[in-house]
């Protein structure tokens, strides 16, 4: 399971937010990354080898790939985080999005501490509390990375391609910094004494009704949206909100349930609906717009008048994401189910249905650049 976590959080999540970041810095920042291919070359493949030997490490329990896991995957975040975090000091726009993306790359940097210590411990460097760490490197993984990053390209994004209003004032002013002070708090409460334990579910209430504000007002805002005809990364957005609404409903549930919170089945579900339907559908949901666009983007700047342009409904069909989309929505079922029932079989259909949703996801993209290519190429 860990192995399977850190694939996806490392594998697929980080690489997609890290490449999305690059790409939307010099837009909504006004603050382009220096030297952004050596940056990639330079991030991208120790990302890569990190987040595969972790993984091996883990899914074969041998300290030693852990040990080669940490300074590979170590170089390429420290190069990311310098990077990053010098374009968003230089940017000379402040809104909502540019507060949400600093808040971020501040939690990913706490995120990588915490996962160096981790992965040192379990290899016999260090002697520390595993569970508190752990619990401390999921939250400002997942509530402080993943979520304020959502949460700050949702402000732009959302409005932008969904034709929707605007977010409320109330909420974009305040959310980011609410989950980002309330995961401070909370890291304080866990490393104390067991006796503070009342103060980190508190703290866990506050971040869980933040991010049901996100969701409620994000589905609120896709039912005002100008345009009625239906669009696949709409549909993702859903699922994605529909899967954190349903994690936080479930967390509350377990405050009142010693039987559910006891249970070795919870923590899997709340990791399945956060990982799996919140942040990956929303995660591939906003590649359908990213992809296509930047193919038509770049074809653009190259055109010659006698070959044409592809639009962005042609460089990936709508039935070819709507596929896709219904493979990956069954994965997730077939997880909850797996969580739930702890049928075998639902648990190798539900990992084999995830395998083939990823592999129809990478031959969506692999089409869309093999297009590019050779338009590029007529156009040369």
């Amino acid at each position: 399971m860990l192995a399977a976590t850190h694939l996806l959080t490392l594998g697929f999540m980080a690489m997609v937010m890290m490449g999305a970041m690059m790409q939307m810095l010099p837009v909504v920042a006004g603050s382009p990354v220096r030297n952004p291919r050596l940056i990639a070359w330079l991030v991208h493949p120790p990302l890569t080898v990190g987040a595969l030997l972790l993984s091996a490490g883990f899914f074969s329990g041998q300290p030693s790939l852990i040990k080669l896991a940490i300074p590979v995957l170590a170089s390429a975040f420290v190069v990311f985080l310098a990077a990053i975090g010098f374009s968003l000091a230089l940017a000379p726009a402040h809104n909502a999005t540019i507060n949400a993306m600093r808040l971020a790359i501040v939690s990913l940097a706490v995120t990588v501490v915490l996962g160096v210590v981790l992965a040192a411990a379990v290899s016999g460097y260090a002697g520390i509390p595993l569970l508190q760490f752990t619990a401390l490197h999921a939250a400002w993984g997942l509530l402080g990375w993943v979520g304020l990053l959502v949460i700050g390209v949702a402000y732009q994004v959302v409005p932008m391609f969904q034709l929707t209003p605007v977010y409320p004032r109330s909420v974009t002013r305040w959310l980011a910094w609410v989950v980002f002070g309330l995961a401070v708090f909370l890291s304080g409460s866990m490393l104390l004494l067991e006796e503070t334990a009342w103060a980190a579910t508190a703290i866990f209430g506050g971040l869980a009704g933040s991010f049901a504000v996100f969701a409620v007002a994000t589905l609120y805002l896709q039912l005002k949206r100008r345009r009625r005809i239906p669009d696949v990364t709409l549909r993702f957005w859903r699922v994605g909100m529909t899967s954190l609404l349903a994690s936080v409903v479930l967390w509350t549930v377990a405050q009142f349930s010693a039987l559910l919170q006891s249970s070795a089945t919870y923590p899997v579900l709340l990791g399945m609906l956060f990982i799996h339907g919140f942040a990956v559908s929303v995660i591939s949901g906003m590649l359908y717009k990213i992809v296509p666009f930047l193919v038509w983007f770049h074809l653009h700047g190259k055109r010659d008048d006698g070959v044409a342009v592809p639009n962005m409904k042609e460089i990936i069909p709508d039935r070819a994401a709507q596929r896709q989309l219904l493979v990956h929505t069954a994965s997730l079922l077939l997880l909850l189910l797996s969580g739930t029932t702890h049928a075998t079989m639902l648990f190798y259909a539900a990992f084999f249905t995830m395998g083939i949703s990823a592999a129809m996801l990478w031959l969506n993209f692999f089409a869309a650049s093999r297009l590019y290519r050779l338009c590029a190429g007529k156009m040369a």
